[in-house]
């Protein structure tokens, strides 16, 4: 098992900045796929942004491309999302899932991919 914790978020103003992190604990793998997904109030939770642990690549959702950085520490075993230029519709809550393998990129948005996932933190964007 692999448990997944998760800090930052908060509230913040149109135009500003947040940063998440995501600290992975208990039977990880050196190979392994994480992402942050997002669940605003009415709505489906929704691909926000993707780091493979092999080369390193990341993948973002067309919403959060140019303004979101997801990074890694493999040493630390975490990834972070900085998140910058924020607007009202980036309020949800962010959640950090898992694979323990690399995730082919073709489905590398899909929930269904991930087997972990941590217990989200709330992002609120006001205008």
């Amino acid at each position: 098992q692999v448990q997944l914790s998760e800090s930052g978020g908060g509230l913040v103003q149109t135009g500003g900045s947040l940063g998440l992190s995501c600290a992975a604990s208990g039977r990880t793998q050196s190979t392994y796929t994480m992402g942050w997904f997002r669940q605003a109030p009415g709505k489906e939770r929704e691909f926000v942004a993707a780091i493979r642990s092999r080369g390193g690549h990341t993948y973002y959702a067309d919403s959060v491309k140019g303004r979101f950085t997801i990074s890694s520490d493999k040493t630390k075993n975490t990834v972070s999302l900085q998140m910058n230029s924020l607007k009202p519709e980036d309020t949800a809550v962010y959640y950090c899932a898992r694979k323990e393998s690399s995730v082919i990129v073709s489905a590398i948005q899909l929930l269904r991919m991930y087997d972990y996932w941590g217990q989200g933190t709330q992002v609120t964007v006001s205008s």
